[in-house]
């Protein structure tokens, strides 16, 4: 389907893993303890495929699923998504962090002018931090 001027569809996947982490906040560190953390990974581009599909739910769910499963029962302190990149796991980081490799992963797999557009991460009830990767990010 070709490109509807300015108009954009979104698919929207999540995943869900439980795991421990212990931030500094004002210089201090926190206890470790556990969330039941929940992922929602939006894609976002102007046009369908002849099928009527902006993305195939199933990659995105395959993706969100490879990058979150290593973290399940973990430690996100311990974690080399975070050690590895000097950065504390606040949901915020995990939100960017999750937005970068998916972005990475889905490469090849969507279509031009596709691209991740948002991901949210719940680390509590009510409390949701979101990573709005930039345009160029690809």
């Amino acid at each position: 389907m070709p490109p509807t001027p300015h108009a954009t569809f979104e698919i929207t996947a999540q995943a869900r893993f439980n795991a421990q982490h212990a931030i500094l906040i004002g210089g201090e560190r926190e206890p470790v303890h556990g969330h039941d953390w929940l992922v929602r990974a939006t894609i976002a581009g102007p046009s369908l495929d002849g099928e009527g599909l902006l993305c195939d739910f199933h990659a995105v769910e395959a993706a969100l699923h490879q990058i979150t499963h290593p973290w399940n029962h973990d430690n996100l302190n311990h974690s080399e998504a975070f050690r590895g990149r000097k950065l504390e796991p606040t949901a915020e980081n995990v939100a960017m962090v999750v937005a970068v490799e998916l972005a990475r992963a889905l490469s090849d797999t969507l279509p031009e002018g596709a691209r991740v557009a948002r991901v949210s991460v719940t680390e509590a009830p009510d409390c949701v931090a979101t990573y709005i990767p930039s345009s160029d990010m690809e």
